[in-house]
């Protein structure tokens, strides 16, 4: 199947850096990013420091051809993505948050026709109910499709899903939650290759039935 016309872009947090000498996750993004770029899978990538960076980039880079795809690597929550610890949930869609103008800006660079793809390359961003609440919301926001996942990824990337604006999310609240957590889940569970809907990170595409 052809993809969809206009430009695929990722962006990913540059401040996750290692420790005792060693290479973090960001230097782990950014060689995905160059491989994905050679791969033919990205037309262009780059590290931020904050979510303004990152919306300033992709409305940048969006000045003479409109994006058919946007990846986020970083670190996520139920619910949530972040950049530099500091997160994005569905608040930043209500016109009164700091970045909801910068949001509204880019919905109008999204190829038209809700053919758009925001991937969520994250930890459970869409597990529990606070997952499913943040896909719905950022769907009928930006009037395209989201993808994200409800398990801890690494090299195995688990529990992903992806939804289309005015649908409703078919995957249940409990998946990736750990059993028996009390008061809650601080964290989702592991992926793996048993898990439900499982890619792996040289996946490039969300396979369809995601």
């Amino acid at each position: 199947m052809a993809r969809t016309a206009g430009s695929r872009l990722m962006v990913y947090d540059r401040t996750c850096g290692g420790r005792w000498g060693l290479p973090g996750l960001s230097f782990s993004w950014r060689v995905g990013g160059v491989l994905y770029g050679a791969l033919g899978r990205l037309d262009d990538w780059k590290g931020v420091a904050s979510w303004p960076e990152a919306f300033d980039w992709l409305l940048e880079r969006s000045r003479e051809e409109r994006i058919a795809e946007i990846q986020f690597w970083g670190h996520g929550n139920w619910g949530r993505v972040l950049v530099h610890r500091v997160p994005m949930d569905v608040r930043a869609l209500v016109p009164d948050h700091p970045w909801h103008e910068r949001l509204v800006a880019l919905r109008e660079r999204l190829v038209p026709g809700g053919e758009a793809l925001w991937w969520f390359r994250t930890c459970e961003t869409f597990g529990t109910a606070r997952g499913h609440t943040f896909a719905k919301a950022w769907t009928r926001f930006f009037g395209c499709r989201a993808a994200g996942h409800t398990y801890v990824i690494g090299p195995w990337q688990s529990g992903l899903h992806s939804l289309r604006p005015g649908e409703e999310p078919h995957w249940p609240v409990e998946e990736g939650v750990p059993p028996e957590t009390r008061p809650g889940p601080r964290q989702a569970l592991w992926s793996g290759p048993r898990e439900p809907n499982t890619i792996t990170c040289l996946h490039g595409r969300v396979p369809p039935g995601f």
